[in-house]
């Protein structure tokens, strides 16, 4: 059999490189529409022991989350669908509209989603088949034995990675490759164009096995068929029909039964003991010339014209649509829903690992199925989440990433496998890429910068309150003694997660010990060499949010009263069009009783296409005395979230 080759396939020694084998453990992050009895049971015995399925939606690179998978799910997925980058340009990138104006803007990729569209398109072909290949190993492991693969791809790459497809399901497993038609004109053919208009998709399907799982779809008639085929009404009922022969072809040899029938002698399909209740019931009709039978078949019980391989009856969606989320690789509802019907059972289980705007998830969770998304945009996540929350009864899910594992996978990788050597050389990196000198003599104070002390947080825990006032004692020594002390009274603490609470905590213990307390996050971004080499890394200062807390006894109001974001990555005009904070949010939740776990949202207000307005103030009612810690949650319009805790002590339950 003829091989596709392309770069990387082989090592020197020709031997065929394999992905590594790993399995990193998820982190929840959230969880969406959780009873209260299964919270309780994830508390008592852990996420890993509970019986109770939560739909995933995951976010993180599919390179480490597909292998990751496997460990729980290898053999138990019924359908994957996947649309992975077509180098449109458009993969990684969203537009974010300014709320209460005429202003939007394209948000262009973050660097690590630079780092992947790099990845999948920097050698060409080669890089992408690479990527494809290590993708669709993965995939097939996750299938079931009746398990089905639909990949959605541009037609500049749909032939070699149909030969990636062969090699991984074998070339008997093709079942077919659909073309979607979807638009009707294109603005590619105008004057100087050299092609014709490309207005179509490809969507290869392959089977895990040639037993795959599958359903036939019909589509509505068209009024030409109709027309053609179902051109009588019965009188009595009104109803559309059409005429169907009765007579038995084959005759004898196929054991077609022989009898006179209306006074029409021949072979039938029927016994004539059902021949006459056919008859009786008013649907077996005798021609004008008395010398033929045919049966009513109504419209009715007609299922509808086959669904063959090119779909030109699904829209892509307009300007106007109400599906619309301002998602530039956004799929219709009805595509998916067609797959979905197609190739799974009701409770199966779909995924979709570039997930986008989420439209499998809402396509599979609307036709009864469990699901698993995972993208690696921030954005995505976030759009995909309020349209599962768009959704009524939207089964519970949860939101996961690899978080400190991925970390500990590349310090490790980076830096060694010495524990102390590791962490030196690693908080070194983290200083150089922001700029300032490292210090010696301190135990939580790492660096120097602008007469600012830095300190640098761990790759495997978030930084605490506790952390923030061991390095403020720590600062206060400091100020004046020797080469390495600070000449303002300034830090910077440098982290990749921060606890809930620590943002607003951290400043005012800061302010109260006469210190300017700035908390910046470590982007994900330092994770990519290329990146680090090419000085694409920016640092970002955490976002401020303030929240007025009312108590009447057990009833207590929350109402979001100031926001400030950094605007490093917002455009001058777009900074100016914005005339107040609360235009900033696109989404805030609020978790009423959290148990020091996971963010539990019971309660939130968001944007939509249809509405723009967002609610500044929600209320709860509680019925027990005790006291609750309360966890707000907001998500600004570039899809980054910042969080606040707030402790309460409800002395009586009730208004």
């Amino acid at each position: 059999m003829p091989e596709l080759i392309w770069e990387g396939k082989y090592d020197d020694a020709g031997r065929r490189v394999s992905p590594p084998r790993l399995s990193l453990p998820f982190q929840t992050v959230e969880t969406v529409n959780e009873s209260a009895q299964a919270r309780q049971r994830s508390l008592s015995f852990g996420d890993s022991q509970s019986t109770d399925w939560r739909n995933r939606l995951i976010w993180g690179d599919n390179k480490y989350v597909l292998r990751s998978l496997l460990e729980e799910f290898a053999g138990a997925v019924d359908l994957v669908y996947i649309d992975p980058p077509f180098a449109t340009g458009q993969d990684f990138s969203f537009t974010t509209e300014i709320p209460d104006t005429d202003h939007d803007f394209l948000k262009q990729p973050s660097v690590i989603e630079q780092k992947a569209y790099r990845d999948t398109w920097g050698k060409g072909i080669d890089s992408y088949l690479a990527m494809m290949a290590d993708r669709l190993a993965s995939i097939y492991g996750l299938l079931n034995e009746r398990g089905t693969l639909y990949l959605h791809l541009g037609k500049s790459v749909a032939s070699a990675v149909r030969l990636v497809c062969d090699e991984v399901f074998g070339i008997a497993n093709f079942v077919d490759e659909i073309t979607w038609k979807r638009s009707h004109a294109h603005g590619d053919t105008g004057q100087g164009a050299t092609h014709f208009g490309r207005v179509t998709e490809s969507i290869l399907v392959y089977g895990k096995s040639q037993g795959h799982y599958w359903v036939p779809q019909y589509a509505d008639y068209t009024e030409d068929v109709l027309d053609r085929d179902y051109k009588y009404i019965d009188k009595a009922t009104g109803e559309r029909y059409r005429l169907m022969p009765v007579d038995g072809p084959g005759g004898a040899a196929k054991g077609n039964p022989y009898y006179e029938f209306l006074g029409v002698r021949g072979y039938w399909r029927y016994s004539e003991e059902t021949m006459q209740e056919l008859y009786d019931a008013g649907e077996i009709v005798l021609s004008s010339t008395g010398r033929s039978l045919s049966r009513k078949r109504y419209l009715k019980d007609a299922k509808g014209t086959p669904v063959t391989d090119l779909w030109d009856d699904v829209n892509r969606i307009s300007p106007t649509s109400s599906e619309r989320v301002n998602y530039a690789t956004q799929k219709p509802i009805a595509l998916l829903n067609r797959i979905i019907s197609t190739s799974s059972r009701e409770g199966g289980l779909v995924a979709d690992f570039f997930c986008g705007s989420g439209t499998t998830l809402v396509a599979a969770e609307q036709l009864g199925r469990r699901w698993i998304g995972c993208d690696l945009g921030r954005f995505a996540v976030h759009v995909s989440r309020k349209r599962l929350l768009d959704l009524s009864d939207v089964s519970p899910f949860i939101v996961q990433n690899l978080g400190k594992y991925e970390r500990q996978l590349w310090q490790e990788a980076e830096f060694g496998d010495s524990a102390s050597a590791r962490t030196d050389a690693y908080r070194a990196f983290i200083l150089d890429l922001y700029h300032s000198a490292p210090v010696t003599g301190y135990s939580w104070l790492h660096g120097l910068r602008q007469g600012r002390m830095v300190h640098v947080g761990t790759v495997d825990a978030p930084v605490t309150n506790g952390d923030v006032k061991q390095i403020v004692a720590e600062f206060r020594k400091a100020v004046g003694t020797g080469k390495d002390a600070p000449s303002t009274k300034g830090v910077d603490i440098l982290g990749w997660d921060f606890a809930f609470e620590l943002n607003e905590v951290a400043r005012q213990d800061a302010e109260k010990a006469g210190i300017d307390l700035r908390l910046v996050r470590i982007p994900r971004e330092v994770l990519d060499k290329r990146a680090v080499e090419q000085g694409d890394i920016r640092f970002f200062e955490l976002a401020a949010l303030s929240v007025d807390v009312k108590q009447s006894r057990g009833h207590v109001t929350l109402k979001v009263d100031d926001f400030i974001i950094p605007l490093d990555d917002v455009p001058a005009d777009v900074q100016k069009a914005v005339t107040h904070w609360s235009q900033w949010i696109d989404y805030w939740a609020v978790d009423w009783d959290n148990k020091d776990d996971t963010f539990h949202n019971e309660w939130q207000s968001y944007r939509t296409r249809q509405s723009r307005e967002l609610r500044l103030t929600t209320e709860h009612v509680y019925s027990e005395p005790g006291e609750y810690r309360v966890v707000v949650k907001v998500i600004d319009i570039l899809g980054n979230d910042t969080t606040k805790t707030i402790s309460l002590q409800v002395v009586r339950g009730g208004a």
